[in-house]
C-alpha cells in the first residue's frame, strides 16, 4: 500500500498496514527548503479539506528540511492527494506523496546526523533548493 516506512514505528507489520488503510495522513517528501506552509495548504487543499500541515524541521536549527505531513479530515481526501499530487512540481521540484500511518509528536524533526533528513546527508551533487551539497560531502572539503 505504501513505499514509505517509518523506521521508528512501534508495532507489527500488520498493525502498520491497518493504520495505513484507515489513515488520513500523507507524508510529503522532496520539498524545497523554501516551500511555505501556505503553499502546502494551497496545493493539498485541491485534494480535499486539510486539517493540518506539519513542516519537517532540522532538529537543531528548527528550519524547514524538505518534508512535511499533511493531515486530512477523511481517508478519501488523503487518497486523492496521493493519487493526484504525487510527482507534482512544487517550487520547481517533483514532490513525493505517500501514505503515513499517522503523525506523532517528534516526527517533524529530521533524523540525519546533522539535524536534517538522512537522505540529504550524503548527497554528492549541488542542490540549491535543499541546502547545497550534503553535509557528509561538505566535510570532505566541498562547500556550498
Amino acid at each position: 500500500m505504501s513505499d514509505y516506512w517509518d523506521n521508528r514505528y512501534q508495532g507489527t507489520i500488520e498493525e502498520h498496514e491497518e493504520a495505513l488503510r484507515t489513515s488520513t495522513t500523507v507524508y510529503v517528501g522532496n520539498l524545497s527548503y523554501n516551500v511555505t506552509e501556505d503553499q502546502l495548504y494551497e496545493l493539498f487543499g485541491r485534494a480535499g479539506e486539510v486539517k493540518r500541515v506539519i513542516m519537517g524541521l532540522d532538529r537543531f536549527k528548527k528550519t524547514p528540511c524538505g518534508f512535511c505531513f499533511v493531515i486530512y479530515y477523511t481517508h478519501s481526501d488523503a487518497y486523492n492527494a496521493i493519487r493526484f499530487l504525487h510527482d507534482t512540481l512544487l517550487g520547481g521540484r517533483p514532490i513525493r506523496v505517500d501514505w503515513d500511518a499517522g503523525f506523532k509528536e517528534g516526527r517533524q524533526y529530521g533524523r540525519g546526523m546533522h539535524g536534517g533528513q538522512v537522505r540529504d546527508e550524503y548527497r554528492d551533487f549541488y542542490d540549491p533548493e535543499r541546502g547545497g551539497f550534503g553535509r557528509a560531502f561538505q566535510s570532505n572539503g566541498f562547500n556550498n
